[in-house]
């Protein structure tokens, strides 16, 4: 996959909808981060690495970095979590003000692990 609207083209029509919604959702929340493809689907960098997104058979992984997770872990309780992953069932509207939270957390968090190694 070369980009992203490379990767959203390559699925079914009922699950673009989907990814382009979670695409503007990541895109309203970090403006400035930069996206592109690693590990063969959708990222986002902003001061490093930010967010992944990838459709699977029956839910749209959401990569979001250990941290990520535990800090929203309340929030999560009714998806599938793994260490860094959160999953979106096909079948469910998307949660938009928990994946914006989200991604503004991982921002500060980036921003704060930066800003730290300048002071060293």
């Amino acid at each position: 996959m070369s980009s992203v609207d490379a990767y959203i083209a390559a699925h079914p029509p009922e699950l673009r909808k989907k990814m382009e919604q979670i695409r503007a959702i990541i895109r309203k929340a970090a403006p400035k981060a930069e996206e592109s493809i690693s590990y063969m689907m959708p990222a986002y960098k902003f001061h490093g690495p930010l967010v992944y997104f990838g459709q699977m058979k029956n839910h749209l992984g959401f990569y979001v970095m250990p941290s990520g997770v535990n800090a929203f872990m309340d929030a999560l309780s009714g998806y599938t979590t793994a260490k860094s992953a959160i999953q979106f069932p096909n079948d469910k509207p998307l949660p938009v003000k928990l994946i914006t939270d989200i991604v503004k957390f991982r921002i500060a968090e980036n921003l704060e692990k930066e800003a730290r190694k300048k002071k060293k």
